[in-house]
């Protein structure tokens, strides 16, 4: 069981990773590392809650929820990513709330990994990755398309 628990840690591990990669080659804030530790301590969380307190849930006069270490995995990981977003008052902007939801949802992916859940984890991973990537190349094709417009405004002008 225990090389079981090392695999979901591992494939928690590269899955954050891969996230934090793309995140890292678009020069954001939380890159490689983050998600990667987030994403694997989350699993990890996971884990000793589900099977760290086995010797105690055996006990019928007590009463044990594995769920409550998990649950708090997202409260946690909203509070680090809340330190990501930044509002710049001069130019009336907020930045980092992508990448809070990628801490978050890395976090997600973690859970995941540590429950066993591969398939979705990997899913989750796979739509991350296109929905960053969808979101870059749609917004960098309406930058451009902004752009010309601009000019030609500025010549009719």
């Amino acid at each position: 069981m225990e090389y079981e628990f090392l695999l979901r840690i591992l494939v928690a591990a590269i899955l954050g990773g891969l996230i934090g990669l793309e995140r890292e080659y678009r020069s954001k804030e939380a890159g490689f590392r983050t998600h990667f530790l987030v994403a694997m301590g989350s699993a990890l969380f996971m884990i000793v809650s589900a099977y760290g307190f086995s010797d105690s849930l055996d006990n019928e006069l007590q009463r044990w929820d594995v769920s409550r270490v998990a649950a708090q995995v997202v409260s946690g990981i909203g509070f680090i990513g809340a330190g990501t977003i930044i509002f710049r008052k001069n130019e009336n902007a907020v930045s980092g709330l992508t990448t809070a939801a990628g801490v978050w949802v890395v976090a997600a992916i973690g859970l995941a990994c540590g429950g066993g859940m591969y398939v979705l984890a990997i899913g989750a991973t796979l739509m991350v990755l296109a929905g960053l990537e969808a979101f870059n190349y749609f917004l960098h094709k309406f930058d451009k398309h902004r752009k010309r417009h601009q000019i030609m405004t500025e010549e009719e002008g």
